[in-house]
């Protein structure tokens, strides 16, 4: 099945979204474990991916491809997996924060972690500090990423790290935050954990942050 999984990779990174649900399905009618096909054809694929738009090889449309691929060929794997397969390399809580409706960059963040094999609850824009905290009380997430397009909803990320706390949650999860004013230093002030400057770096910072 060698073949057919670094073809899978290949599509992966073409962003061959029909090409890559084809080979899924032809993989998994010829036996082969849901596992393997995620772990040695899609991830791998993906992985790629995040390298090249680090590097700028690759633009966020063709990300979007990518991910989109990516997600399709998981709908057929999804109910084949086990419960810690289909968890992969962890659970994160995502949202644009209260105030700020932007969602392209979260939701880039969100495809990108779900193609690196997160488990990702996508809470939307205008994201309250207290539904962040009503979603890792009721999933137990590893990670909270909050994201933020605006000088004037930054803050809500505080807001968000200090109601975390109030709950007792924050000492249970690792919390990135990221978005065109978002700094390192601003993050460092709010009490979080990492700063991401881009989808791939948060696909880095989070698998960082679990490894810990």
């Amino acid at each position: 099945m060698a073949d057919q999984y670094q073809a899978l990779a290949d599509m992966v990174i073409d962003g061959d979204v029909e090409g890559v649900k084809r080979l899924t399905a032809e993989c998994l009618a010829a036996q082969a474990p849901a596992h393997e096909i995620l772990t040695q054809g899609l991830l791998p694929g993906m992985e790629v991916v995040g390298q090249l738009f680090k590097s700028g090889e690759l633009f966020i449309p063709e990300v979007l491809m990518s991910a989109r691929a990516m997600t399709g060929a998981m709908e057929s794997l999804k109910p084949l997996l086990t419960g810690a397969d289909a968890r992969g390399a962890g659970t994160v809580v995502i949202g644009t924060v209260e105030g700020d409706i932007h969602s392209i960059g979260k939701d880039l963040v969100a495809m990108m972690l779900e193609g690196a094999g997160f488990k990702v609850i996508n809470l939307g824009i205008d994201v309250k500090p207290e539904t962040f905290v009503k979603a890792v009380a009721e999933n137990r997430p590893d990670i909270v990423a909050m994201s933020a397009l605006l000088t004037t909803t930054m803050l809500k990320m505080q807001a968000t790290v200090e109601a975390l706390r109030e709950a007792g949650l924050r000492d249970q999860v690792k919390i990135m935050a990221g978005g065109a004013p978002v700094s390192d230093e601003f993050v460092k002030s709010i009490g979080a954990d990492a700063y991401a400057s881009d989808a791939a770096v948060a696909v880095e910072k989070a698998r960082a942050l679990l490894s810990h």
